[in-house]
């Protein structure tokens, strides 16, 4: 008997050793990550920040841009980026790899676009590729409305303007936040006036507006009217530090219609992001079993019993 208990008390301890070397070290429980302000990236850091929260981890997010956010990376201050939209922003992941500077975890989202568009009621008039926007400079007032100052596409569309290849020349980039682009896209489309903005996929500005993307533009957004994975970007060393949350954010690949669900919820029904992941969480709970799969608390317990304690599942 005394032999069955010193043998049960011993794989107890192993498997006490085992759980406690799957936990990661204090040091990782707050987990910094960017946001360049756009909806999708909100969407899915939201999702992060609850899974996040039900393993024990605390998540901080920055308001930053596209380059700043990549710059601090590059410095050390943001941990993880989940907002790597390829190939636009290859010149920024060249000079990052260059600087032996972030790790791509993986790729969370595919079958993404990103291009310019217009109202479908100005595709039917003959704009259907970047080659009609010249002859119709003045109904569009030449201008093309696009993001955040900084964010890389905003600097493709004026590379765009100053080769001239779609004689563009005297052209201007409306640069504004995601919020207000949509908001003059509104306008226009309430008046049936003409409008050439950046649009792309996942986002429910899709469903709310009636759009057309524009064919033509492969060289500056790419083919496939800038078809683009998303990947999950770690600054180094980060996934080695902590090998745990680094395996979630693996795991971590989404949808087109899982986003676009997710920021209807926020910008059409005005829901707060972590609200918003919850409900979505609660309604889609096997989506848990793989975005958890060998992750464990911050403490080393079982993941998965964790988050859906924390959800109420």
């Amino acid at each position: 008997m005394n032999r069955i208990l010193r043998a049960a008390s011993a794989l107890a301890l192993l498997l006490a050793a085992g759980a406690a070397a799957a936990a990661d070290a204090p040091a990782c429980k707050t987990i910094r990550m960017s946001d360049p302000g756009w909806t999708d990236i909100t969407s899915t850091n939201a999702i992060a920040g609850v899974l996040l929260e039900g393993l024990g981890y605390q998540q901080d997010v920055k308001t930053l841009s596209v380059p700043i956010g990549y710059e601090s990376m590059k410095n050390g201050n943001i941990d993880v980026f989940l907002g790597n939209w390829m190939p636009a922003q290859q010149k920024f992941i060249d000079a990052l790899n260059a600087a032996k500077a972030v790790e791509v975890l993986g790729t969370n989202l595919s079958g993404a676009k990103f291009t310019l568009a217009v109202p479908n009621y100005v595709a039917e008039a003959g704009v259907k590729d970047f080659k009609d926007l010249a002859a119709n400079a003045d109904k569009f007032d030449r201008q093309i409305y696009g993001i955040e100052p900084g964010a890389p596409a905003n600097a493709n569309i004026q590379k765009m303007i100053d080769a001239d290849d779609f004689h563009l020349t005297g052209w201007k980039v409306v640069e504004s936040g995601e919020q207000a682009m949509l908001a003059q896209v509104k306008r226009a489309q309430n008046g049936k006036g003409w409008i050439v903005f950046l649009a792309w996929a996942p986002h429910p500005m899709n469903e709310t507006f009636a759009i057309t993307y524009l064919s033509g533009g492969d060289t500056y957004f790419g083919p496939n009217y800038g078809g683009a994975d998303v990947r999950t970007l770690a600054r180094a060393g980060w996934s080695a530090d902590c090998p745990n949350a680094a395996t979630l954010f693996r795991n971590l690949v989404f949808s087109l219609p899982m986003e676009n669900a997710m920021m209807g919820k926020i910008l059409d029904e005005g829901q707060e992001p972590k609200a918003a992941a919850r409900a979505w969480l609660k309604a889609n709970p096997d989506a848990l079993d793989g975005w958890l799969a060998g992750v464990s608390t911050l403490d080393g317990k079982p993941g998965l019993p964790a988050v859906k304690a924390a959800l109420g599942l």
